[in-house]
């Protein structure tokens, strides 16, 4: 089969100038986690001109949609890309770049923006889609293409599962032999980056609540002041990493937000942060979770805090861990297709996915790789715009064609006629 990879992609992978327009137009309306619906809608719209072959099934977990592609018998594939966008206002400068502006689940109104590359993993996968559709002939079993929504909430393909994505009374999609799945990075375009083990890391958030005493500014002694509360609580959880984990072990805590009062001279009586831990080892994410808990009721107690603090669970990911066997396969058909642009000794990254769901919910492989969005210069200037960065700018091209030949490549290993 690996013989065959760029002969099938020649004949079959459609001209890919209106798929790039569809990716503008995806990037240039992005759409907040659990709140894709316009996006879903414009998938399944161009999933029924594909095709009527294809068994489209939609509202699956909130916006989610799968479409089924049956071809005979063999292996049934799953491959997913994600859909939701990001509450940040872009900076790119690009000619389709984002002004949308939408209200979260809380009713804020943010900025929004494709800032982590879903839209290239949407338009990959429909062009995967016609690519594999119009190579019937050379493969043979039944290939998902799965539109995930909430995956930057981490909810998204958990809550596929729970409404019922493989149960046969309910949305009744096959449950499949191999999940696959990729994300767009900033590495070099055209280059593939696969990885034995683990990919990703699990990732925990948290919403904290610091309640003291509001008064004036010219009064500290008849307040209780939050805003000092929390920059000491702060300060303290930034030692978990450096004094308290094993220095071996790869472990993250971020204090992304505070918020606390509206003017100068006025002292706030509570206080909120949001942190985020990410850690490879689930036994030292345990003892982070403590660590967290055990450090804010102690600044907390130390402080005279009126109430205790409420600290509160906000979202999770699962350690991305990939399947050997399935792994070792999809190397061996990408080192075939892509030669020296495939690295297999890819590094960990401490980026987080629910996409593993899909495959662990039914106790089935899956395996996830990373393909790159930035021409050398970029990568050269040390100025590279991380994703979930306003100026996360892939090039299109090759990015989106190394996507969609990845897709196919993968697919075909499992289900490609011999």
């Amino acid at each position: 089969m690996t013989s065959s990879f760029s002969s099938i992609l020649e004949k079959y992978r459609p001209d890919l100038q209106p798929y790039e327009e569809l990716y503008k137009h995806f990037h240039r309306n992005p759409e907040l986690s659990n709140q894709e619906a316009q996006t879903a809608a414009k998938i399944t719209e161009h999933l029924r001109q594909l095709s009527p072959d294809l068994d489209i099934k939609q509202n699956i977990g909130g916006h989610g949609v799968v479409a089924i592609l049956r071809n005979g018998s063999g292996k049934t594939v799953l491959l997913r890309a994600d859909t939701d966008a990001l509450p940040i206002k872009e900076k790119t400068g690009l000619s389709y770049a984002s002004n949308k502006t939408m209200e979260d689940m809380d009713g804020d109104v943010k900025p929004v923006m494709h800032a982590c590359g879903h839209d290239y993993h949407i338009t990959s996968l429909l062009a995967a889609a016609e690519t594999l559709l119009q190579a019937r002939e050379a493969f043979s079993g039944t290939i998902l293409f799965v539109f995930q929504p909430s995956e930057e909430k981490g909810s998204g393909a958990q809550a596929m599962i729970d409404d019922g994505l493989y149960d046969p009374k309910r949305h009744a999609v096959p449950i499949p032999d191999v999940c696959l799945g990729q994300h767009v990075f900033p590495t070099l375009a055209g280059q593939i980056d696969t990885k034995l083990g683990t990919v990703m890391s699990a990732a925990n958030s948290f919403k904290i609540t610091i309640y003291g005493r509001g008064g004036h500014g010219s009064s500290p002694h008849l307040a209780i002041d939050p805003v000092l509360i929390a920059s000491y609580i702060v300060v303290r959880l930034q030692t978990i990493v450096s004094r308290e984990t094993p220095p071996n072990e790869t472990n993250v805590l971020t204090v992304g937000a505070i918020q606390a009062g509206s003017t100068e001279n006025i002292i706030a009586d509570e206080a909120v942060l949001r942190l985020n831990l990410r850690s490879v080892n689930p036994k030292t994410r345990d003892y982070m979770v403590s660590a967290i808990h055990r450090i804010v009721k102690a600044e907390c107690i130390a402080s005279r805090c009126p109430t205790p603090p409420l600290i509160e669970p906000t979202t999770s990911f699962p350690l991305t861990s990939n399947d050997e066997e399935t792994t070792k396969a999809v190397q061996k058909s990408f080192t075939s297709y892509f030669g020296d642009r495939h690295n297999a000794d890819g590094q960990a990254s401490m980026a987080s996915e629910d996409f593993g769901i899909l495959g662990s919910a039914v106790g089935k492989p899956y395996m996830f790789w990373f393909f790159g969005g930035y021409p050398q210069e970029v990568l050269d200037s040390g100025d590279v715009p991380f994703n979930h960065n306003a100026r996360f700018a892939p090039m299109v091209q090759p990015t989106l064609k190394t996507g969609v030949d990845a897709l196919v490549v993968a697919a075909l290993t499992f289900v490609g006629k011999s």
